[in-house]
């Protein structure tokens, strides 16, 4: 994830008087904690808060995003909100904290052999 996208969301939810508590995200997504206020319409905040990242990504870098944003959006429309408690937090900061990291690869579960005619172990 870019500084630039750090900085724009960190100022955007200031004017907000957000608090931007996490960020991370990969190449094609982004995750954000924020700490809001029970009465704001997280919607408009969500709308804005993608409106003017993409303004402040597409004049900072608009050269190199012109070969791969040729359309007027920049952020997809669907987004997901949800809110946690004091317990559940933790783990969700530690969630987007670890997004862009590279995932370590599965243990492939053991098999028994397959089971063939004439031998039923498949051995």
């Amino acid at each position: 994830m870019t500084p630039e996208l750090l900085d724009a969301f960190t100022a955007i939810l200031a004017n907000w008087r957000c608090e931007l508590i996490e960020f991370g995200g990969k190449a094609d997504h982004v995750h954000l904690v924020v700490g809001i206020h029970p009465a704001l319409n997280i919607s408009i905040l969500i709308n804005n808060l993608k409106f003017a990242s993409a303004r402040c990504v597409r004049t900072r870098f608009a050269n190199h995003l012109a070969k791969f944003y040729w359309k007027p959006y920049f952020w997809h429309r669907a987004y997901y909100v949800g809110s946690v408690d004091g317990a559940s937090l933790e783990t969700v900061k530690r969630y987007v904290e670890t997004q862009g990291t590279k995932e370590k690869p599965r243990k492939a579960a053991k098999r028994p052999p397959p089971v063939t005619e004439g031998n039923p172990r498949g051995t």
